[in-house]
């Protein structure tokens, strides 16, 4: 990569739940290039009172990332935006400081707060409101947990938060606020009823911003200590999954996609939301998207259920790369073993392996033999959980689901992607892998004045970055175990 071939590079920093990177965008007006320069880890602490991040690591590997990059790119480097996942926040005080360190989403301290908020709101009321999934550690039930609201001023989800020790500029996004069920996706502001009714203090929710907003320039301690000079900082889409979904290459017009990660979330974008008792039973969402679009979506467990089992296999002393997991899981015999990846037995367990193994006895069926089944009764029963989804989606849509984009981490799955097009039964695009960071970088674009709309944003992902395509090849079959995958569904439940 040469910068003299680039008029703008923008950098895009992106934390998922288990690692971070920084990104830099080489743009020369037509095409898109991407060059990683610092990944890092983003894992948990449990301290005295549960589970944190470490937000100070990951400002000062954010700062290397910047760092890094004026070193390379020098003044071609012209902005900067933080995107997350969703629901985790900061509180400060009047001083500016945070009360203390963010919580992390899994923490157990929400048990118990659906609970609490429905007795002081109807369920059915909050969803009319914010067509929300209901999720244990969403916003609204982790404020309910909160023991520092008293001596809170401002509320910032965590991209905010790392916007604001950036800029200084404190600053509430749309598409990280809507994972809060504190947002109405109708109005796009937040829903001041619910606030009060839950006694939450309405201070400490700020004006909200749209993605691609210019919120100031790199501190001028930072400057000087990364290098950077007058870096704009950028609010892109602050929630990964609403920049992932910038990122897809999607040619039409209300694209369905998935983002492949620690979660799967299948959805729609659309121009309006879709909120009714039947969207509720199917517990979908809808979040904000970039442009004014809604994602009518659905959150599922991901690959969130193999990443613990490795981490089970490595605790026990069996080292195994995700690759050796995927050829092991192509030679294992199909449609032994299904689970529901969303049992409430895997949202945390101890030991994910023997979470699996239990529910398979509960459930009547053969114990995977190695880590080669497990990891095949994972993919498959993802797969066939997609196309539980993607009938609901069609239904409550009015609109069947003629072919699927897969975005993020994922996309490098090929058996995982082959299985989503046979269960689904049609055609699945994969790729780019790194979607979220090329969204972030769009909105940046835009806000940089050198994109002018979303068609026009995929345009440049699809003339930059390729794809592969997935078609459905043993589509019989896996419509032959889907009545059993149900069946195990509804018994799980039961």
């Amino acid at each position: 990569m040469n910068q003299l071939n680039h008029t703008k590079i923008c950098l895009a920093i992106d934390l998922g739940a288990g690692s971070g990177r920084v990104v830099a965008g080489l743009w020369n007006g037509t095409r898109l290039e991407l060059d990683e320069l610092h990944r890092f880890p983003n894992d948990p602490v449990k301290a005295a009172d549960g589970w944190h991040w470490n937000f100070e690591n990951l400002f000062a590997d954010i700062k290397r990332g910047i760092a890094l990059a004026a070193k390379k790119y020098g003044k071609a480097v012209v902005s900067a935006g933080v995107d997350t996942w969703g629901v985790d926040y900061g509180l400060l005080n009047g001083d500016g400081k945070l009360t203390g360190a963010p919580f992390a989403y899994r923490d157990a301290r929400t048990l118990g707060m659906p609970e609490k908020a429905f007795a002081r709101m109807p369920r059915e009321e909050i969803y009319r409101r914010t067509g929300l999934q209901f999720m244990r550690f969403n916003t609204l039930f982790q404020l309910l947990a909160e023991t520092g609201l008293d001596r809170a001023e401002r509320l910032l989800f965590l991209p905010e938060l790392l916007h604001y020790f950036l800029s200084g500029v404190r600053a509430n996004e749309r598409t990280i606020a809507g994972t809060s069920q504190l947002l109405n996706p109708r109005t796009r502001d937040w829903e001041r009823d619910i606030i009060r009714a839950m006694n939450f203090p309405g201070k400490i929710f700020g004006p909200l911003l749209d993605p691609g907003t210019v919120l100031g320039n790199l501190l001028p301690d930072l400057a000087k200590e990364t290098g950077a000079g007058e870096l704009k900082i950028i609010a892109p889409a602050a929630h990964d999954t609403a920049s992932a979904v910038a990122g897809a290459p999607a040619a039409e017009d209300e694209p369905v996609f998935l983002s492949s990660g620690t979660w799967s979330i299948v959805g729609r974008e659309l121009k309006a939301p879709v909120i009714s008792p039947e969207s509720q039973q199917a517990c979908f969402a809808n979040e904000i998207g970039v442009f004014g679009t809604i994602r009518f979506l659905k959150n599922i467990a991901g690959m969130w259920l193999l990443q613990e089992c490795k981490r089970a296999w490595e605790a026990a002393g069996k080292k195994v790369s995700y690759q050796e997991l995927e050829d092991e899981a192509a030679k294992s015999p199909p449609f032994v073993t299904l689970i529901d990846p969303d049992a409430e037995e895997f949202q945390a367990p101890a030991n994910m392996p023997q979470a699996i193994a239990e529910f398979c006895r509960r459930t009547g069926q053969t114990v995977p033999e190695n880590a080669g089944a497990y990891t095949r009764a994972i993919f498959e029963s993802l797969a066939l959980k997609y196309r539980v989804v993607k009938e609901s989606l069609a239904a409550l849509t009015a609109k069947p689901v003629e072919r699927v984009y897969v975005v993020g981490g994922g996309c490098r799955n090929h058996l995982l992607n082959q299985f989503a097009a046979d269960a689904l039964d049609c055609p699945v695009a994969c790729g780019p892998v790194e979607a979220t960071s090329i969204g972030n970088i769009m909105m940046q674009l835009y806000a940089l004045g050198e994109v002018r709309s979303l068609p026009e944003s995929r345009s440049i992902v699809r003339r930059s970055f390729e794809a592969k395509h997935y078609e459905p090849q043993n589509a019989r079959a896996w419509k032959d175990v889907f009545g059993r995958f149900q069946k195990i569904l509804a018994s799980s439940a039961a």
